[in-house]
């Protein structure tokens, strides 16, 4: 639509040249501009009228009453920021004439940098198959680091695939593996739980260009074209299980998992490829096998899956023929053992990550396998009753949305909920969305709720049938048969500051502060005369974050074992420890938290519901008494800037892309997360290391107990009763002495029939 002056007002009620003074008014969050609290468009649009300017505003601000009015005398100063935000620049000096802005003849291989940059997936297909070859970007295939002493080659001079059917070619093999000090091993298996997954081929490699397919359970072939699974890992089974012979694979694990399934203890895991990439960089590539390849050797996985085909009839791996299979998965094994080589020199010479990934990530894959391997009992009956309540609760909350509605509509539809908030209930519009449509999302919803009843409905609605769908109707589907218990998955290569997730189901997300997601914890459960034991750091990262900004006033109140939120409000707030009230502390949690993920006076602001001016006091206050904290952030982003990556207390690099982006939001979101990312990721290196010296112990001492569940700050343990006192102490004093701050660190334990008692 092409618009003049007439079809602005008509759109806008404002002038063209008013458009700056409205968005400066009204704000707008798309683009940071944060307007005048409580101002609307009509609210805007109507002082426009009457006093023409954002300035003529603020001249005859006097003369408008009421709490608006409170609150545009309130924010003279966010005004005139938001209508400098709202202007174009017209200033800006370019390096660029505007003759030179012109279609040039394409550059195929700087496009293929650049889509396999963005993961252009089909972008990159159609270059290559037009010929174009990808530049190598990274190390080349062969390297020399005289630095370091070493010469890597990993082209090898001509590729041996061997496949094997014959129990005399297997004995062969295991011969020639008999005289090895490590293997590279990749298992190829069916995409089912870890628990459930079966074997249908075994690929090896003993060096670069050389590999051996075992296939064990192809269903398109002859059994006599194949060995028996029982066979090939009977003949294997000394090898895997040999603490002489180190392991090189990808996501070994899962391969410890699936091998357990067949009776076969995987031994000696030593160079993981997933996790060397992950520590080498975290934010790189998604850590997937021919992302890695490709980002760190530029060598291509070769792509089967146009053999497999599409939709019902697409076929498994393990229905493909063994001739064509086999070559994909020597290749496969082949390059694990090629990135392995490579990335155990990056580590190598790059500061601490060798150590790094040799005392925390590689000890943890054992630990977590077996955390995994335990799971944690589920009482699915609460669940269900629990998931009744629900659907009445909901049923509920629609009924009362169509009465104040006026008639019934899909709950679930954008377009349908645009409709009744904007069109007929008349709600203001305060965000668009991308199309140019008013915004449903739940920060809008959010807003909005403050002032009408609907969006609080939706709200509560969205978040009852999250809880529903994700947890109460789902959780007892995943409880194994076997086991009568939920085994979740934990990564270690997926968070780049570190920090464990956990997967298949999630259990780190189950809401803890409303009354409904504590009851979903209720229903994890211990064992007939067992205790579920909860041990959960307090406020370590603020911990950390005295250690390394070695602040005096921080350093004391945790030292002093103070409350430090109060301690905090007395010092911003200049009262006495015992005169600080509820709102105070509460303020004072909000900078505490707030600052060490890089918040704002604007965000603190919003949380506090205050002006942005006594934020910005608070801040200013909060600086002035804590002044190593403002040291260590300026000089932590400077560092940032500097280097590209920050790090932990333990030498983890956490690499900042943003760091040096042309767009500011991209940058300043990169600013903050080098002040978070050394606090978070040394916080996720210490439980790691409690989780390892806790395993260890358990494994020797003589006690009823293992670790089932692992949330962020928090180890969970289900304990025999009459051992209860023992691990308790056991456990507090690991995880208290896993690292050496300059503060305490603190852990709160608690205990109970179910995770919620416990917690």
């Amino acid at each position: 639509q092409i618009m003049n002056q007439q079809t602005v007002v008509e759109k806008f009620g404002v002038k063209p040249d008013q458009i700056i003074d409205l968005l400066a008014l009204m704000g707008d969050k798309a683009d940071n501009i944060p307007g005048v609290p409580s101002v609307g468009p009509k609210t805007a649009v109507k002082w426009l009228q009457d006093f023409g300017t954002a300035e003529g505003i603020i001249e005859n601000a006097d003369s408008i009453g009421g709490k608006v009015g409170e609150k545009l005398r309130d924010n003279f100063d966010q005004l005139r920021l938001s209508y400098e935000l709202a202007t174009v620049k017209l200033d800006v000096e370019l390096d660029v004439e505007i003759d030179q802005l012109h279609q040039q003849e394409e550059d195929k291989s700087q496009l293929h940098a650049l889509f396999s940059e963005m993961e252009f997936k089909t972008w990159i297909k159609e270059l290559e198959d037009a010929g174009v070859v990808a530049e190598v970007s990274n190390v080349p295939n062969n390297e020399t680091d005289t630095d370091a002493g070493l010469e890597i080659n990993l082209v090898p001079e001509l590729l041996e695939y061997k496949v094997i059917t014959r129990e005399s070619e297997l004995a062969e093999l295991v011969q020639a593996l008999n005289g090895v000090k490590s293997f590279c091993l990749n298992l190829e298996c069916t995409d089912d739980h870890f628990l459930d997954s079966k074997i249908f081929g075994i690929a090896i490699s003993i060096e670069i260009g050389k590999a051996f397919y075992i296939p064990v359970g192809h269903d398109m072939d002859l059994a006599d074209t194949q060995l028996d699974v029982e066979t090939a890992l009977n003949g294997l089974k000394p090898l895997f299980e040999s603490i002489e012979v180190a392991k090189v694979g990808y996501d070994l694990k899962r391969c410890k998992h699936v091998l357990e399934n067949y009776q076969i203890n995987l031994e000696a895991i030593v160079s993981d490829v997933l996790l060397q990439s992950y520590v080498a960089n975290s934010v790189a590539t998604k850590h997937s096998l021919d992302e890695i390849a490709s980002y760190y050797l530029n060598l291509k996985l070769s792509d089967y899956s146009s053999l497999l085909g599409k939709g019902k009839a697409k076929l498994k791996p393990a229905q493909l023929p063994i001739t064509e299979f086999s070559q994909f998965a020597n290749e496969k094994v082949d390059f694990i053992l090629r990135l392995s080589i490579h990335l155990n020199h990056v580590l190598s010479v790059e500061g601490q990550l060798a150590g790094l990934y040799r005392y925390y990530e590689q000890p943890l894959v054992e630990v977590l396998q077996r955390m995994e391997r335990n799971g944690i009992k589920l009482n699915s009956k609460i669940l269900e009753a629990q998931s009744a309540e629900l659907g009445e609760q909901l049923q509920s909350i629609e009924a009362e949305v169509y009465k104040l509605a006026g008639e019934e509509f899909n709950l679930g539809s954008p377009k349908q909920l645009q409709s009744i908030l904007y069109e007929k209930l008349e709600i203001p519009v305060t965000k668009k969305t991308k199309t140019g449509q008013p915004s449903t999302a739940e920060p809008v919803l959010q807003e909005l709720a403050e002032k009408y009843e609907v969006p609080r409905f939706l709200l509560q609605h969205r978040s009852l049938s999250k809880l529903k769908s994700t947890y109460t109707d789902r959780l007892p589907e995943q409880v194994h048969p076997s086991s009568g218990r939920i085994h979740s998955s934990f990564q270690q290569a997926v968070a780049a500051t570190g920090r464990l997730s956990s997967t298949d189901p999630n259990l780190q997300n189950i809401p803890i502060r409303t009354a409904e997601g504590r009851r979903v914890r209720q229903a994890f459960i211990a064992d007939a005369g067992n205790k579920l034991v909860a041990a959960d750091y307090s406020q370590v990262e603020l911990r950390i974050m005295a250690h390394l900004s070695q602040d005096p006033g921080l350093l004391k109140a945790f030292s002093s074992a103070e409350d430090v939120h109060k301690a905090t409000a007395a010092d911003v707030f200049g009262v006495a420890l015992e005169d600080v009230t509820p709102e105070q502390r509460r303020g004072a949690k909000a900078i505490n938290f707030g600052l060490i993920y890089g918040m704002s006076a604007f965000g603190l602001a919003n949380q506090l519901n205050i002006g942005r001016g006594d934020a910005q006091g608070y801040v200013d206050r909060y600086f002035e008494k804590y002044p190593g904290v403002r040291t260590y952030m300026d000089e932590t982003q400077a560092l940032a800037d500097e280097k590209g990556f920050v790090e932990t207390l333990f030498g983890r690099r956490l690499y900042l892309p943003g760091i040096h982006a042309g767009n500011g939001m991209i940058r300043k979101a990169a600013q903050r997360t080098a002040i978070n990312a050394p606090m978070q990721g040394t916080a996720a290196d210490i439980i790691k290391q409690a989780m390892i010296d806790i395993d260890h112990w358990l494994s020797i001492a003589n006690l009823n107990a293992r670790m089932v569940l692992q949330v962020h700050d928090e180890l969970v343990f289900e304990v025999a009763e009459q051992d209860l006192d023992l691990l308790i102490s056991g456990v507090k004093f690991r995880m208290t002495s896993a690292a050496a701050l300059d503060v305490p660190l603190v852990v709160d334990v608690g205990i109970g029939n179910n995770w919620d008692e416990a917690h």
